[in-house]
């Protein structure tokens, strides 16, 4: 299935000059987002993964079901403040100015084999910063990051080069 097809293209958004790759067309699809989630379960079930993290909010979307359909566990990272409980906190660079993202502390867990998944790949920083927390988290009890995957990635910003993980996406756009 041509998922390009229902992934809608808003121009102008959220700014002037931004063309923005809307998945709630995709998502309510049905066809559309059972292919989505068997496409995405190809490519992460030879990662090995036992858990799969989604990143705020529409990775939400993305590896919940996803864990549901290989059978994992699933762990949100969010923004600051977001979570309850004990978290561990990561603050990262943005263009202009510095953003923190949490998981859960008890979230990784010993020997961990983590696919981090969000919608979109643009500049790859939310991405990048995900993955450090989890290589952070993970240090002292053998977890790790195996893997990232999002359903779209926007080629011509090149977010994959900032990623130290193999990286897959489903559908890609160069312009």
């Amino acid at each position: 299935m041509d998922l390009k097809q229902h992934i809608r293209s808003i121009p102008d958004f959220p700014k002037p000059g931004i063309l923005f790759y809307d998945i709630a067309t995709l998502l309510a699809h049905s066809e559309a987002w059972k292919s989505t989630i068997d496409q995405l379960a190809e490519i992460i079930r030879p990662m090995k993964p036992t858990a799969l993290a989604g990143i705020e909010s529409r990775g939400f979307l993305v590896a919940a079901p996803l864990a549901l359909h290989l059978g994992l566990g699933f762990f949100m990272i969010r923004k600051s403040g977001k979570l309850p409980g004990p978290t561990i906190a990561h603050e990262y660079a943005l263009e202009y100015g510095t953003d923190t993202i949490e998981i859960q502390e008890d979230a990784v867990k010993a020997d961990d084999r983590i696919v981090v998944l969000d919608d979109l790949l643009a500049t790859g920083g939310t991405l990048a910063a995900s993955i450090d927390l989890i290589h952070q988290q993970g240090a002292d009890n053998g977890a790790k990051v195996v893997g990232a995957a999002c359903v779209v990635e926007l080629t011509f910003l090149d977010g994959r080069q900032r990623l130290d993980v193999p990286f897959e996406s489903l559908v890609t756009y160069d312009s």
